[in-house]
This record gives C-alpha cells, structure tokens and sequence, in this order.
C-alpha cells in the first residue's frame, strides 16, 4: 500500500472510509459508556454499582497456569503445610490382617507363589553375591529386604503390561517365570545369556516376559517408559507401564521431565518408587528436603501413594488398584514404597562405613517383608516349620544346580562383539572384525579362547 500524500491515504475514498470508522467508534463508545452524553451519569453509576457488589477478593484468577484464589495477605507456603503422608498397610509386623476390608482375599495357592518366588529370590541372592565374592562373576546386586516390593508389584499387573525397571527388580522377573538359569547366564555373561555376554550382571531383559532390558544410568528409564505408556494409549491397547526406580533417582532431571509428560500427556503408567533410605551411600536426610517422594506427585498433577513396602498386601493392593484406573482413566500414578535397602547397595560398595550394624539387624530381625508374610501364612494355617525347612532345602538345590551349569558354559564368540546394532555391517566395522581376527590368529595362544564358542 502508497502510504505518502499522493497515495491512497490522501484520496477522497480514504478520506470517507476512515470518517466512517470513526463514526463507527464513538458509537460504540457511547454505547459502552450508557448511551449519548446525556445518559453518560446513568452508565457511570451502573459501573459504580457494579463495583461496589463485588469486592476485590471475590475476583477470580483468570491466570491460565494455575488454579487459585487471590489473597491480601503476604504468606509464603511451609513445606510442611500438611502433616506426612500417611503409608498404607494391609498387615501388621506379625503378619495380622489390620482391617479385614483391606484383605485382598488371595487364595492360599497365589500367596504360596508370592512367599516362594521372595525366598527364592533371596536365595539366589546370597549365592550369587558369595560367587562375585570369591571371584566367579565380577559384579552384584542384592536384593535383600525389597522382595515384598518386587512381588506385590508384579502379581498386580498383567502378563503383556510392560516392564522398565531400575536395577534392583529381579523379582518382578522371577514373579513371570523367568527361569533361574537365565538368571545366572546373564550374570555369567555365558553362551546362553540372550544379551551374549555383552552386558554387566544383573541388567537383564525379556522380550516374551516384557521385561525391557536394565541399564545403568539412574532414571534414563523414566521417560523412555513414558514414551512407552504414551503408545499404549494412541493404540487403545488397554495395556500398561510400570517404572521402577529408587528415591535417589528421582533426584534426576529425567524423573522431572518423565513425570511431567506423563500427566500433562495423560499416560496409563504406574511409577513406582522404592524408598529403600539409601542412594547407595546417600541417607534420605541428605537426598530431599520435602516429604519423601509421594508428596511430589501432587505437583505435577499426578495420584499418588505411600504405601509399607514390607508388606507385600499393601503392595498389591495399590498397584493393582493404580493399574486399573490408569487404564480406565489414562492417567499415571506414583506409589512410594517405604522399605529398607538390608544388603549393601552392591558388590561394590560396604554400607558399614555409612550405618551401624544394629540399624541394619533392626530392619533384617524386626520387619522383613518375608518374615511378615511367613507369620502370616503360618497364622492361617498355610506353612509350618517342615515346609519352610522343606522348601528352603529344595530352592537352594535348584539354584545351585543352575548356578553349576552356568559357570560350566563356554562364553559367547568373541565375533558376538559386532553383531546385533546394525541391519547391515558398515565397512569401519569390518575391518575391526578383520583386525581382531588377525590379531587372534597370530596371538592366540595369549588369550583363553579355550573358554569362548569357535
């Protein structure tokens, strides 16, 4: 457009065109204002009135980021403005039923299940970690004290609902049958172990039992799983995810950005959260400052619960709850588990130079999720003590027997290094095969290929 005096604005037709505008404004003006000049006293105290109905207070946010109410009155929020949340439990310490209403009315056949597959996890665990110790397999993780987190959680899902876990859920993955000399393949790193030898012990991973594989990095799970959740929910496929993680990883950056994703993307996901005291060395007093992990959710719009992690009810009675509605209502959920890590936090490391023995004997002799729910059992008639003995001889048998087996097994082939990241070998990693094959023939007898498939 010629905005210059020879140009359209200074045109007969402009001219009009902006009078006409201006003509069109004040009437409005007017009419905004109570009509002509004669009436402007009349829309004045209408104004005036209107003021004086509704006070300043009673006016409403119309802010779009939050919902609230103004105040008059300078007050910064306590991080305590509420009392703690409180942690859900379904049994006592000696395994009595607190309100009859909570009891899940598991049948003695499932709760069977839950107590074998938690001492036989135990069992693995203190064989596996005596092999680290005398130098069979080179790294462990216990899982001593957890097992009421792992089974409750696992016998409330379904079979096809997906699995992201952290790297102390070994549990879950006995709980769908994986067998146990998968188990001592993969950390034996031997021919059998489906990630061949390539990963460090106790990063397992399913396929057929959903059960995603484990990597070390704290919390990169969490939003990988969102993302996982998210797909569910575009393909209506009436499935759900369940991420585990400790509260030391929820200091991470990706626990912020999973957890938001999945409420303002409205997720079927459970997170679920295992409160165990210790980021490795790091006591709860030194990792947050609010009140635990639960009291997050709210804040990111997320449901939330504290439930007892030793016992192994309240475990199940929440995620199999937070399950349902996370499919029925797209939306996640956060279930903090309080519990107590007993074992060191790795082969790696020695808890005793961070907490006393007594603290640890407290949690090991007074409220271990497998002593509770053995109280319970025997309260009910369902275990005595030459079962438990029984048992307890039977299970440490088959894990010994798939322990002996998996240490006899020759390592994967060396040739197992290049395979399995791309459709196609690129040509630098060609010759790296070649290079190591030549390398080998000429200095073989260096090397233990004895121990490794041809």
């Amino acid at each position: 457009m010629v905005t210059g005096r020879g140009g359209l604005r200074g045109s007969p037709a402009f001219r009009t065109k902006m009078a006409a505008g201006w003509g069109l404004r004040r009437g409005l003006g007017r009419l905004l204002l109570g009509g002509p000049r004669g009436a402007r006293g009349l829309g004045t105290a209408r104004v005036l009135r209107q003021q004086q109905e509704f006070t300043s207070l009673e006016e409403k946010p119309q802010f779009p980021g939050a919902s609230a109410d103004f105040v008059d009155k300078l007050d910064f929020i306590q991080p305590n403005v509420i009392s703690g949340i409180p942690i859900y439990r379904v049994m006592d310490r000696q395994g009595q039923i607190i309100n009859p209403d909570e009891d899940p009315q598991l049948s003695q056949e499932q709760v069977l299940k839950f107590y074998k597959t938690m001492t036989l996890l135990n069992t693995m665990d203190r064989i596996l970690y005596e092999s680290q110790r005398q130098g069979r397999i080179s790294f462990y993780m216990t899982n001593y004290g957890e097992e009421g987190t792992h089974v409750g959680s696992a016998a409330a899902l379904d079979d096809a609902d997906l699995v992201f876990g952290q790297y102390r859920e070994a549990g879950v993955l006995m709980y769908r049958g994986y067998p146990l000399d998968l188990f001592m393949a993969q950390c034996y790193g031997n021919a059998s172990d489906t990630g061949k030898g390539r990963q460090m012990p106790v990063h397992y991973g399913c396929r057929d039992r959903h059960f995603v594989t484990i990597s070390s990095p704290l919390a990169t799970q969490i939003p990988q799983a969102v993302g996982a959740a998210y797909a569910f929910k575009r393909d209506n496929a009436s499935r759900a995810v369940i991420c585990y993680f400790g509260e030391g990883a929820a200091s991470e950056g990706d626990a912020h950005a999973g957890f938001n994703f999945a409420a303002t993307l409205e997720c079927p996901i459970l997170f679920f959260c295992r409160n165990n005291g210790y980021a490795i060395s790091t006591p709860t007093s030194e990792q947050y400052r609010g009140d635990g992990i639960a009291a997050r959710g709210p804040g990111y719009g997320i449901m939330s619960i504290r439930v007892d992690g030793n016992d192994v009810f309240a475990v199940y009675n929440a995620t199999r709850e937070a399950r349902r509605r996370a499919i029925a209502e797209n939306q996640p959920f956060l279930i903090e588990a309080m519990t107590y890590r007993i074992g060191h936090h790795s082969t790696s490391d020695d808890s005793s130079a961070y907490r006393s023995v007594d603290e640890v004997n407290y949690w090991d002799k007074q409220d271990h999720p497998i002593s509770r729910l053995r109280h319970h059992m025997v309260g009910r008639g369902w275990w005595d003590e030459e079962q438990e003995k029984s048992w307890r001889k039977k299970s440490r048998k088959r894990v010994m027997e798939a322990f002996e087996q998996a240490e006899r097994k020759l390592k994967p082939s060396p040739q197992h290094l290049f395979s399995d990241v791309y459709c196609e070998m690129p040509s630098h990693l060609q010759k790296q095969q070649e290079a190591l094959a030549r390398h080998l023939r000429l200095y073989g007898e260096h090397y233990p290929l004895e121990h490794f498939e041809k």
